[in-house]
C-alpha cells in the first residue's frame, strides 16, 4: 500500500523562540517618529537662496578686503553680491541724543557701490569723526541690507565765548555747536582766545574746591597763563599762574570763605597772584565801606577802593 503525502496540508510548527542568554540585552523598540508641520517646496527654496546668498555675501567681503577695494576682482564680486539682493536699503543709527541725525544719513549714504561687501567702513566712520559731536563711532553691516551707525557723543561742558561769538564745547574743549545768546544753557563759561583748550584744566582746577564750583558764573583765560574766576555774586578772584598753585590757592579761598563768608559780602576782587597775600578790593561807589570781616587764618590786605589791583 503506497501513502500519500499531501503537501502543502499542514502548517509548519513555528520555531521555539531562544531564551535571552545571560549577558544579552532585548533590543530596544524603534524610536517614534513625531509628526512635523508640512514645509513647502517654496519655503525650502527661499531658504536654501537666503543661504546660497548669505555665502556667496561673506565670499564677496572676503574676497573684497583680501584684493583690495576697489580692485576689478573684488569690486565684480562685491557688485555680484549686491545685486544678489545683498545692497544697503537703510540705515540704522545708535547713539544720538543733540546732534542732528540727517548729517549722519548723508554720509552712511555717501558711497562709490552700496552693494554691502563694497560699503567703505573704516572711510566712513573717519568721516563721522570731523563732527564735532561724535566722540567715536562704529560702523558695521548686518545682512542683508543694513548699514548699522553706532556713536558716542560729546558731552557738553561749558560755553566759550570768543571774538563775539558763544560756542558750545565738551571737557576737551573741542567746539560743538553755536549757542545763541538767548538760549544760553545752565553751564560754565569761559571768555578768551584759547580759553576751550583750557576747559581740562579748569575742571580739574574747580574738582580741588567742589563747594566753590556751583557759585561760579564765568571764568576768563587771561594772557594765555591764568584764571579769573567770577562768581555768581560778582566777586572776582585772581588766580596765580600755573596749574598747582592755581588749585592750592583755589582751595585755600575756600576755606577762607567757609570760615568769613567772604562772598555776598559787597566786595569786588579777590587777588591771590602773589604767594602768601591775599588783597581785597572794595566798592569804589560813594557810600561803600569795607565789611567788617573776621581776620582769616592767612595774611589779608584790605585794598584802597581807589587803587587798581
Amino acid at each position: 500500500m503506497t501513502a500519500k503525502i499531501a503537501r502543502g496540508s499542514q502548517a509548519r510548527p513555528k520555531p521555539k523562540a531562544k531564551s535571552a542568554g545571560r549577558g544579552t540585552s532585548k533590543k530596544a523598540p524603534p524610536p517614534k517618529l513625531i509628526d512635523s508641520l508640512p514645509v513647502s517646496g517654496d519655503t525650502v527654496r527661499r531658504v536654501s537662496w537666503l543661504i546660497f546668498f548669505a555665502v556667496l555675501a561673506a565670499l564677496g567681503v572676503a574676497v573684497a578686503s583680501a584684493f583690495g577695494v576697489p580692485q576689478m576682482a573684488g569690486t565684480a564680486a562685491g557688485e555680484a553680491v549686491g545685486e544678489a539682493g545683498f545692497a544697503v536699503k537703510q540705515v540704522e543709527i545708535k547713539g544720538l541724543k543733540r546732534m542732528d541725525r540727517l548729517p549722519v544719513y548723508a554720509v552712511a549714504f555717501d558711497q562709490q557701490s552700496m552693494a554691502m561687501p563694497l560699503v567703505d567702513l573704516e572711510g566712513t566712520r573717519e568721516r563721522l569723526l570731523r563732527f564735532g559731536w561724535v566722540e567715536d563711532a562704529r560702523v558695521y553691516r548686518r545682512l542683508p541690507d543694513t548699514l548699522v551707525v553706532d556713536i558716542v557723543e560729546r558731552k557738553p561742558a561749558a560755553i566759550w565765548q570768543h571774538s563775539q561769538r558763544l560756542m558750545l564745547i565738551d571737557r576737551e574743549g573741542v567746539p560743538l555747536e553755536p549757542v545763541k545768546l538767548h538760549a544760553m544753557p545752565d553751564l560754565p563759561l569761559v571768555i578768551g582766545p584759547a580759553a576751550n583748550r583750557q576747559a581740562g584744566s579748569l575742571n580739574r582746577l574747580l574738582a580741588g574746591a567742589p563747594e566753590l564750583k556751583p557759585m561760579i558764573e564765568g571764568a576768563t583765560w587771561v594772557g594765555g597763563r591764568r584764571w579769573d574766576l567770577r562768581f555768581q555774586s560778582g566777586e572776582v578772584l585772581a588766580l596765580p599762574e600755573g596749574e598747582d598753585p592755581a588749585r592750592r590757592a583755589l582751595v585755600r579761598f575756600a576755606r577762607m570763605d567757609r570760615a568769613t563768608h567772604l562772598l555776598g559780602r559787597g566786595l569786588v576782587r579777590f587777588d591771590m597772584r602773589i604767594p602768601g597775600k591775599f588783597i581785597v578790593r572794595v566798592s569804589s561807589e560813594p557810600g561803600s565801606t569795607v565789611p567788617d570781616l573776621e581776620a582769616p587764618t592767612d595774611s589779608s590786605t584790605v585794598q584802597d577802593p581807589a587803587k587798581t589791583i
